[in-house]
């Protein structure tokens, strides 16, 4: 396919730091979603309401802000790769510990200090690849390591169904599965290069501090921080309560949930990499407005389809709508942030707007409950408010497609 030859044209490293990258993502997103996929266990094991668990979502993303601008300065000052490989390691080590907390409070702190360092690695691993990649790749590879998020969510319904139904085990050895990304470090030490753009920069002997790289740059922030609020509530708004709707309000079986997860997560995919690759050609802005416009016609088949054939269909075409919208999203925000801020900025802002969205699971849990447990009716009035939220704020913003990288470009 035509659309494909930009990763052909990568040499061998770049295609190694690409999928490194890719891999980080998938792996992170993989370790955050199997806490939605346990959500009613955890609350019956520990005698809570299922509201009062969703609080380890919203405090894994309202810790992300401070991964992103703690690892991402690490990164900065001293290469993207060797930091990279300190947060995976340490996302690892802190979802195994997940698998051993005695009890609900316990679990809660260790999913904070989860999201400390999940919010560090998208920042740095979308800043190595797209440093690594000719600028007329970035559109795709930005949509091949966005779809890493959704092939997370998969990973981690094929470990729901196989810890669950095949192996009959509990919620614990879901956690005990999520310390295998830490195999990931092994091959980021053995097959990844530095940034060519971060060794240019060190060369130069030029470094300034966080406050300096700022100068001029207030506004920006701003801007990509509300405009990733609107994301992630568009993201996790159709995400984090989908496993929960299918099995509170439908009453589906592990297997049905399972399945209706992949068929999400697989429209997610297609999006990621159409709309990603789409940018390139008519605009960074534009691709996301039109993906997040078409999300609205989703809505009734995602939420009241009414058959299983129907409610897959939604699930897989408002995924292609929000994934694609998203793939968009790492070369837009690398695009928009100066060379020696590219490790902090763009993390920063991502997880500043997932910190105001941090709620969303939260608040729609709440809702539903204060409406008869409607699931259906709460999700797709949020998503139908949060799309057109994201339009707006997407048509306001800047378009700086194709900017170059460091002195030499790209």
């Amino acid at each position: 396919m035509a659309w494909l030859s930009p990763l052909r044209e990568l040499d061998a490293s770049q295609r190694h730091t690409v999928f490194a990258s890719f891999l980080g993502w998938t792996l992170d997103a993989f370790d955050f979603f199997l806490l939605v996929f346990v959500l009613g266990d955890i609350a019956t094991d520990f005698h809570v309401h299922k509201t009062e668990v969703t609080l380890g979502i919203l405090l894994t993303l309202a810790a992300r802000p401070i991964g992103a601008l703690l690892f991402g300065r690490l990164a900065d000052r001293f290469g993207r790769r060797p930091v990279l490989m300190v947060d995976v390691l340490l996302f690892s080590v802190l979802e195994l510990a997940c698998a051993f907390a005695p009890t609900l409070t316990v679990l809660l702190v260790l999913r904070f200090a989860f999201g400390i360092a999940m919010g560090g690695e998208w920042g740095i691993g979308a800043s190595l690849a797209l440093e690594s990649v000719p600028v007329k790749s970035r559109g795709l590879v930005s949509g091949l390591l966005q779809s890493g998020y959704p092939c997370g969510y998969f990973l981690g319904a094929v470990a729901y169904w196989v810890v669950f139904d095949v192996l009959g085990l509990n919620w614990r050895a879901m956690f005990v599965v999520g310390v295998l990304p830490a195999l990931l470090v092994l091959y980021l030490r053995s097959k990844v290069p530095e940034s060519p753009v971060w060794q240019a920069s060190q060369a130069s002997g030029q470094r300034r501090n966080l406050l300096d790289s700022m100068h001029g740059h207030w506004k920006r922030l701003l801007y990509m921080m509300l405009l990733m609020m609107a994301f992630n509530m568009f993201s996790h708004g159709s995400q984090d309560m989908y496993p929960t709707f299918l099995k509170s309000q439908l009453h589906l079986g592990v297997g049905t949930v399972t399945v209706l997860t992949m068929l999400l997560n697989a429209g997610a995919i297609v999006g990621g990499l159409s709309f990603g690759a789409w940018s390139e050609k008519i605009g960074r802005r534009r691709a996301m407005i039109i993906a997040a416009l078409l999300a609205l016609p989703c809505i009734p088949l995602w939420t009241h389809g009414g058959s299983l054939v129907l409610l897959g269909l939604g699930a897989f075409l408002i995924q292609v709508m929000v994934q694609g919208a998203w793939g968009i999203v790492p070369t837009y925000l690398n695009e928009l942030s100066p060379d020696d801020m590219r490790g902090t900025l763009p993390g920063f802002a991502y997880q500043l707007g997932n910190l105001l969205a941090a709620s969303t699971a939260t608040a729609q849990s709440w809702l539903a409950d204060h409406s008869g447990g409607n699931y259906a009716l709460v999700m797709a009035s949020w998503m139908a408010v949060v799309a057109v939220l994201l339009a707006l704020l997407a048509w306001l913003g800047p378009e700086v497609r194709g900017i170059r990288f460091g002195k030499a470009g790209s």
